[in-house]
């Protein structure tokens, strides 16, 4: 099965990473990485313009961006829908930095640097409302730092392997998802600085996990090759188990919204991108990448989309 691409963006360089906004007032606001600037670019699908439209809106030359971002997202309070614009990123690139990139996509631009990791950043995410952004490492810890006022590392989760994951839900604003390489996912409360409860895959290495944002008992791991869904109502073994790439896993992602909840995957052999229907076993979409640049579904529309080299690939999922 060879699922062509509806749509597709081409850039000059190659891709290292790339998110899409999920806030309602920025929500057609991708920010694309490569080596020394990231690329933000807007895009309008056939189902709102009639025509699959993108336009680079603006180019951020950053000198120490010279090396691969292993991660990016969005802060909640991106908008398009006030003036000056006002858009927030965190880059995690390299060894062990953080930064937060802020722009009004004109003239305004402004980094700021997070330092307290000693390896490398796997993933990021914004938590609390907004109020606080966490970060896993393979240095073994969960950080969440007060982005509000000085940047400042205010908690600290001790893991007992290389942090892969960090996942919120809208829902459940003061609960964060962390997903350790080992196997292990952990549920916290960040307010009270608890667990709450933990689940383990059969298999590993762990390498991505994701929260459903339509069902917020649903988690889901690329462990070993084979994606794991838990049900968190019955956390103690696995609600479904499904071999899907066989020589490992790269990233795994819920589709948005609550009517079919869909799973995407990025493993190989042959960097091959996967979509599934909830209890089916046949991808509705299929295609192998030449190479891996991110993963993410667009936060209104049931398309999937895939960096792959110097292009940006978008795929509309008709399900069955």
């Amino acid at each position: 099965m060879h699922t062509e691409p509806d749509h597709s963006v081409y850039f000059r360089d190659p891709i290292t990473n790339y998110a899409i906004c999920a806030n309602d007032f920025a929500y057609n606001l991708i920010c694309v990485a490569m080596r020394k600037r990231l690329c933000l670019i807007l895009v309008n699908l056939p189902e709102e313009t009639g025509e699959f439209v993108w336009n680079n809106v603006q180019e951020l030359e950053i000198s120490d961006i010279d090396r691969h971002c292993n991660a990016l997202c969005f802060s909640p309070d991106t908008s398009l829908n006030c003036t000056p614009n006002k858009v927030t990123i965190c880059v995690a690139i390299g060894l062990c930095e953080l930064k937060l990139v802020h722009s009004d996509l004109n003239q305004y631009n402004r980094i700021q640097s997070l330092k307290g990791h000693t390896d490398y950043i796997n993933d990021v995410a914004w938590v609390c409302d907004g109020e606080l952004l966490a970060s896993v490492s393979d240095d073994f810890t969960c950080k969440f730092w007060n982005v509000s006022t000085n940047l400042e590392n205010i908690i600290t989760f001790c893991l007992s392997s290389a942090g892969m994951a960090v996942k919120s839900h809208p829902e459940d604003p003061n609960k964060v998802l962390v997903a350790e390489k080992r196997g292990i996912i952990h549920l916290y409360n960040v307010r009270s600085k608890q667990a709450i409860v933990s689940v383990e895959a059969p298999k590993f290495p762990l390498m991505s996990a994701d929260w459903s944002n339509g069902n917020r008992l649903l988690v889901a791991a690329l462990s070993g090759g084979d994606i794991v869904t838990w049900d968190l109502s019955r956390p103690f073994v696995p609600a479904d188990v499904k071999q899907v790439h066989e020589d490992g896993g790269r990233a795994v992602q819920f589709a948005p919204g609550s009517s079919d909840i869909m799973v995407a995957s990025i493993g190989r052999p042959d960097i091959t991108l996967k979509v599934f229907a909830p209890k089916s076993a046949v991808p509705l979409v299929e295609y192998g990448l030449k190479t891996y640049g991110g993963l993410a579904w667009h936060q209104r529309l049931p398309y999937i989309t895939a960096a792959s080299d110097r292009k940006l690939y978008f795929w509309k999922v008709q399900v069955k």
